[in-house]
């Protein structure tokens, strides 16, 4: 028996890509922390200001962790695995792309080294606690049981730069999937979720394509969306071009491009917002980050949401800052669908039965053949051998740190990671200017955002081709 499991990291790495933000001046102290370029669009000082995570458990679901890099060290609390079922939570050297997980925890909450922290990497929210989940939603149940695992270990934000496309269990684990991300939103948790790295409408990319999860997407240093992000009208988006993070090696650093990275600094953006803002409900929290979204210049004149900005990139100061009135409880997630489309479900995808519907003669002693009764021990049976030969093969491989690639592959097409040239500058990029630094388009005003009005949509643009490059300088116009 075989079954076909697609589920691909939402991160990736190097894209070509113009940024505000390229590499800080060659003689400053810490080359990695000055080309953390988000920091600077940010502002993070400011932001800093108004919150640093403190107290707040971000969960982040993803294929393995180093928690001895020293720009990690004492973030995480005790994880646990559900690929392998242990609680070691250190990545599969042989799997695809062992420091996604690593990377993902360094733009939340890395706190950098040295005298003051002043080197290495640091997150967005660096006070924040990790709670690491080992897992890639190969399980029968998707990432339900992650998700419910990170919901009762008192995670305020669930993280995940994943995305399944096809479930091994079918529409079962989409129920499984749906039914946590409910289980989480009434207890107060948010589950934010890349979109993924085709450059297609984001419907196909899951958990992000469920309702009542806060989907992202990836623009760069100008606020333009990254061409191959996976787009749609009702994400929020952050940067994910050409990000400097913690990777696999203990004193090493990544270099990478993708929606994963985004929704990691989403995340850390809503951590903030829970520290400052307790009592927010998960889609209070959303409103905000909504509220508060900017627009680069290509897009200016869009009608809010957008089919391919959504409503635009998060401003984590202005979300922490402004006057915005808490909204109704679910804000702009749509959890009024997320629990029609559970009731509707039976677990298989499909419409519930009526029970005008169901065969009441099919268990009689009568009916002849095989019962129903026998056919259902028969199959327990055969499951149970199934497990337990999944579960021997699974702890062997990861004993043995070796064998092939799982088989759902890595990565996004149009993305990856590479090692990250530290005390270099990118190839082909050039320094601040000295004079005048660029305007920065994450600092300035955005229009509201409505919701849940949708404005009418256009067709979508062929993958690759959104949006246009502007013909004058990206930032400065009122």
């Amino acid at each position: 028996m075989s079954f076909t499991r697609a589920l691909r990291a939402v991160g990736a790495a190097a894209a070509a890509g113009a940024l505000l933000f390229a590499v800080a001046p060659a003689a400053s102290a810490d080359q990695v922390r000055d080309d953390q370029w988000p920091l600077k669009a940010y502002v993070a000082d400011k932001v800093w200001s108004e919150a640093t995570g403190k107290g707040v458990t971000v969960a982040v679901i993803d294929g393995g962790f180093k928690a001895d890099h020293p720009d990690l060290t004492g973030q995480f609390l005790k994880g646990k695995d559900f690929i392998d079922g242990d609680s070691s939570v250190e990545p599969d050297p042989s799997q695809d792309k062992p420091e996604h997980g690593t990377a993902m925890a360094g733009i939340i909450a890395a706190h950098g080294h040295g005298a003051g922290n002043a080197a290495g990497v640091k997150g967005l929210a660096p006070d924040a606690k990790l709670l690491p989940i080992r897992d890639d939603g190969g399980n029968r149940d998707g990432l339900s049981s992650s998700i419910r695992y990170a919901v009762d270990q008192g995670a305020s934000v669930i993280n995940i730069s994943l995305g399944i496309t096809t479930y091994p269990e079918g529409n079962k684990g989409k129920d499984a999937d749906r039914k946590a991300i409910a289980y989480a939103l009434d207890h107060g948790v948010l589950v934010v979720a890349g979109t993924g790295n085709q450059g297609v409408r984001s419907d196909g990319t899951f958990p992000a394509a469920y309702p009542g999860v806060l989907t992202v997407g990836a623009v760069d240093g100008r606020g333009d969306i990254w061409k191959n992000s996976n787009y749609g009208d009702t994400l929020v988006a952050a940067p994910g071009v050409k990000i400097v993070t913690t990777g696999l090696d203990s004193d090493g650093y990544d270099l990478n491009t993708g929606t994963s990275d985004a929704t990691a600094y989403t995340s850390a953006a809503a951590a903030l917002l829970k520290q400052k803002y307790p009592d927010l409900a998960p889609g209070q929290i959303a409103n905000r980050l909504v509220k508060t979204a900017g627009l680069s210049a290509s897009a200016k004149g869009a009608s809010l949401p957008d089919e391919h900005y959504g409503y635009g990139f998060i401003k984590p100061y202005s979300a922490l800052a402004k006057n915005i009135p808490a909204g109704s409880k679910n804000g702009p997630l749509k959890v009024d669908e997320l629990n029609a489309s559970i009731a509707n479900s039976k677990g298989d995808g499909s419409p519930a039965p009526s029970s005008s519907s169901v065969d009441a003669a099919s268990d009689s002693a009568d009916s002849g053949g095989i019962s129903t009764g026998t056919v259902i021990g028969i199959a327990a049976g055969a499951l149970v051998i199934l497990v337990i030969v999944v579960f021997v093969i699974a702890r062997s491989r990861k004993n043995n740190g070796g064998g092939p690639p799982p088989p759902h592959g890595g990565g996004w097409s149009g993305g990856g990671h590479q090692s990250y040239p530290t005390h270099q500058q990118f190839p082909g990029q050039q320094p601040y200017p000295t004079q005048q630094p660029p305007p920065n388009p994450y600092q300035q005003q955005a229009p509201p955002a409505p919701y849940p009005q949708q404005a009418p949509q256009a067709p979508p643009a062929p993958p690759g081709s959104y949006p246009q490059p502007p013909s004058q300088p990206p930032y400065g116009q009122g």
